[in-house]
């Protein structure tokens, strides 16, 4: 699944640490989510949506 979490979090300018620690994971996570090795369970994925003001949709791709 692709996923746009990498570039919004640039676009805001936290580093994979300062992201994880706003939605409670580790930057091991943020990092395997970015890289998609990783799919965020459905309350990650919302955390993440809100987080960004986006809708999970919008930052998750099923190809």
């Amino acid at each position: 699944m692709r996923n746009e979490v990498r570039q919004l979090r640039i676009v805001i300018g936290l580093s994979q640490q300062e992201l994880g620690r706003a939605l409670g994971v580790s930057r091991q996570t943020i990092n395997a989510i970015e890289q998609s090795r990783y799919d965020p369970s459905l309350p990650l994925a919302i955390r993440m949506a809100r987080y960004f003001g986006k809708t999970v949709e919008e930052i998750f791709h099923v190809d």
